[in-house]
């Protein structure tokens, strides 16, 4: 069985980050990786375009030279899949890690392959694996997606979109573009204050002009093969419909990580314990990395503002190593 000084789980931009700075502080080490390089950003919508600007994306301070200020999908699919393979990352792809087990003064990582021994286990798994469920009857119909990729498959369908974030409101503007009909679905009283500045003008315009039809302080109630029933302020409306996006975010897998022994707070947040210093969790020489540090907050830690979590990690695995106390 392959011993290594960290097995990193999770081969996003944080996980390759952990996985650059354990080579170059000459730490053995391998990325597991359920599906393919960045597979989070692979799911994105392909022609999704970041918020943070190409320099916030770096990571290691090797240059992302984009098209435009902020880079798009497939430009930072690109980024991240060359540093891979032109660092010569030991990352095995495809392979899914379904237990890490404490053992000894180590951990013992089973995957759907194969197993390893590891001093010490990062997880860097994110959170865009698990939608938030709407819980309501009809949810699984084959017509309702949490995940939206392609505007084309929607063209001259009758398509609601349910959400007020980035994600929904990309997805009805390019819709839209396509010639869908275009109902939003939204909770709130507006459109959400997070939606890209650049992004947000254009849809309120759209829902103005009657473009886009939009229902606000609104939820959807059943899913039918043919309408949707939403309550709305002025009582319950049968939409006509073909299709469903609930784009209403998604959650890290909690059960995953209680499973590890990590401690979770008992609010709705969700919180994992971790020492804020060092990343290591209560569970001595594992250590989380990334967007998974935020819980259900998950708008609190993207790629600009977790980078540094690679080095507060390597650091902490190394003054452990030498029996000093990390500082």
């Amino acid at each position: 069985m392959d011993h290594f000084d960290i097995v990193i789980v999770g081969g996003g931009p944080i996980g390759i980050a952990c996985g650059l700075e354990a080579k170059k502080n000459g730490l053995s080490y391998i990325i597991l990786e359920k599906g393919t390089i960045v597979n989070s950003l692979y799911n994105y919508p392909v022609n999704m375009q970041f918020f943070s600007s190409s320099d916030l994306l770096e990571i290691d301070q090797i240059p992302f030279i984009s098209n435009e200020a902020k880079p798009k999908r497939n430009e930072a699919l690109e980024y991240y899949r060359r540093i891979v393979t032109s660092n010569n990352l030991k990352i095995n792809l495809f392979e899914k890690v379904e237990a890490v087990n404490k053992v000894d003064s180590g951990f013992e990582i089973v995957t759907d392959k194969r197993n390893y021994k590891a001093s010490n286990v990062i997880i860097a798994t994110g959170f865009y694996d698990i939608p938030n469920l709407l819980d309501i009857p009809g949810e699984k119909l084959d017509k309702v997606s949490h995940y939206y990729k392609d505007p084309h498959f929607y063209a001259s369908q009758k398509l609601a979109v349910i959400g007020g974030s980035n994600s929904a409101i990309d997805a009805a503007l390019e819709c839209y573009r396509k010639g869908a009909e275009v109902t939003l679905i939204i909770r709130e009283p507006e459109v959400g204050q997070r939606v890209k500045y650049w992004v947000r003008p254009d849809i309120i315009n759209r829902i103005k002009e009657g473009s886009i039809k939009a229902y606000f302080n609104a939820n959807v109630k059943e899913i039918h093969p043919d309408k949707l029933l939403i309550a709305t302020e002025d009582g319950v409306i049968e939409l006509e419909n073909d299709f469903v996006l609930a784009l209403t975010g998604y959650r890290p897998n909690f059960t995953f990580l209680e499973k590890l022994g990590i401690q979770l707070s008992p609010d709705e947040k969700r919180l994992p314990q971790y020492n804020q210093e060092t990343m290591e969790t209560n569970i001595k020489g594992l250590y989380l990395a990334g967007v998974i540090c935020g819980g259900m907050e998950t708008h609190k830690w993207f790629i600009e503002n977790s980078r540094i979590h690679a080095l507060m990690i390597i650091n902490a695995i190394k003054a452990n190593k030498n029996g000093n106390i990390p500082t």
